[in-house]
């Protein structure tokens, strides 16, 4: 099984966002994304509460693991996400995303993850700065940069939120973390980011499902940006 070790420095990481992906055709769905050369399974899992929308679940998570080798996340827009962490480690989950805007005690919970043995990961929305996130990052193995507002696919990414990119970036080596975007990447905006000094992008359907071209000529078309 591969896992997020296995992405060396320099590398770009190309991810799927699977609540957008077709779950009646799941198998075939995930065939065709590892044949594609995909890097990440991205899954959202979202309470209703945190978000104001629902989406998949620790049955999706276990699904998707059984079809695929590649490695798998989740992101955890749900409220007390600290009580989920074991669960879906132990659905196989190797980074997980969470919120310092949910949770007092991120740090806490993102050394938790490590100590479970997955790789922790800050997700920052929107909202939230570099400097009321800097602290955390001590701890985070990943940062996840929300380009949208949590909880619905198909929003256009905020511009603004490029700024806090730069800040992150310019402070990655420091820390030691890697970093993904989430929401609104399309397939233009990948070689922007990626000079910017992000390392892996989430794509939905701005950047990757229900177009014209294959999964495989997207997805070989971005490594090569």
């Amino acid at each position: 099984m591969h896992t997020a070790d296995d992405w060396k420095q320099g590398e770009k990481i190309i991810g799927a966002c699977m609540n957008c992906a077709d779950f009646i055709n799941l198998e075939r769905t995930v065939g065709e994304l590892d044949r594609a050369g995909i890097d990440l399974y991205h899954l959202d899992i979202m309470d209703g509460s945190f978000v104001p929308n629902i989406a998949l679940g620790p049955q999706d998570v276990s699904a998707i693991r059984r079809l695929t080798d590649n490695v798998c996340d989740v992101h955890l827009m749900v409220r007390e996400a600290a009580r989920y962490i074991d669960l879906f480690v132990g659905l196989g989950a190797q980074i997980i995303h969470v919120h310092g805007e949910e949770d007092s005690q991120v740090t806490r919970t993102l050394q938790h993850i490590r100590d479970m043995g997955a790789k922790s990961s800050l997700a920052i929305s929107p909202c939230t700065s570099f400097s009321t996130a800097k602290e955390a990052l001590n701890v985070a193995d990943f940062v996840l940069v929300m380009r949208v507002n949590p909880g619905f696919s198909g929003q256009t990414a905020l511009p603004f939120v490029d700024r806090k990119i730069d800040e992150l970036a310019a402070a990655k080596d420091y820390y030691g973390y890697k970093i993904l975007v989430d929401g609104g990447v399309s397939f233009e905006d990948v070689p922007v980011l990626w000079e910017k000094g992000v390392d892996g992008f989430c794509l939905g359907n701005a950047g990757l499902f229900g177009k014209d071209s294959s999964y495989q000529e997207i997805v070989r078309s971005l490594h090569e940006q």
